[in-house]
């Protein structure tokens, strides 16, 4: 009955998180391809504008999101570098690279986890709870389209 309860919850939850952001925010923050435009612009200006961040806030807050962007960057980079050896080969693989490869996002996706977790815990301790959760959604939204953006770039292994 309870895990049923949580479903059902969870179903409300995620049908309605669209439509509480659109109502709360300017419709540019809803539409990808607007929200993939302005992070490409100034990632740091979309997030400075979506929370709205008092003198007091922005003291706290940016430390941690500068910390979360190098942890990022470093996930990125390590994924950058599989796609890079699997475009650049263009042929078939030997089986020991084509595991080592396949580690590869795993280990980067197991480190951008741990600094999701960590980020998490600071934005908490920054923020007051509801704008540490809408920051953590933009970002949420961001990582979805880079994540589309670089499965595009990726060939599969001949």
């Amino acid at each position: 009955m309870k895990k049923n309860l949580a479903a059902a919850l969870i179903l409300v939850a995620v049908t309605a998180a669209p439509f509480a952001w659109a109502q709360g925010k300017p419709a540019d923050t809803t539409d990808m391809q607007t929200l993939r435009a302005a992070v490409r612009a100034d990632k740091k200006a979309l997030v400075a504008s979506t929370l709205a961040l008092t003198d007091a806030e922005a003291k706290k807050f940016w430390p941690v999101y500068d910390a979360y962007q190098r942890s990022l960057n470093l996930a990125n980079q390590r994924i950058a570098t599989a796609v890079e050896d699997v475009v650049e080969l263009n042929r078939p693989l030997s089986d020991a690279y084509a595991k080592k490869l396949a580690l590869e996002p795993i280990v980067a996706d197991e480190g951008e986890l741990k600094a999701r977790r960590t980020l998490y815990n600071r934005a908490m301790r920054a923020l007051p709870p509801k704008k540490a959760a809408r920051y953590l959604q933009l970002e949420s939204k961001i990582r979805a389209f880079q994540d589309y953006d670089i499965a595009v770039g990726i060939p599969l292994v001949k």
